[in-house]
């Protein structure tokens, strides 16, 4: 899956594959993670926030999105 860098302290890059709806998000620390059945509207509302990294913090880890380290 290609992936687009971001600007964000805590997320380097960001790759979405809208027919499985899978997020690939990579970390700065280099780790990359993939989150399944995760809504288009869920990665829009990502990419328009102040802050990725918070918002990915308080959004995506408590909805429990089920997922699984890549690299």
């Amino acid at each position: 899956m290609k992936r687009a860098a971001v600007t964000s302290r805590s997320l380097r890059s960001l790759g979405y594959d809208s027919e499985q709806q899978v997020l690939e998000v990579e970390f700065s620390s280099g780790a990359l993670y993939r989150y399944e059945e995760v809504p288009p509207e869920a990665l829009q509302a990502l990419l328009e926030a102040d802050s990725l990294g918070r918002h990915f913090n308080q959004v995506f880890k408590p909805q429990h999105y089920r997922y699984r380290r890549v690299e």
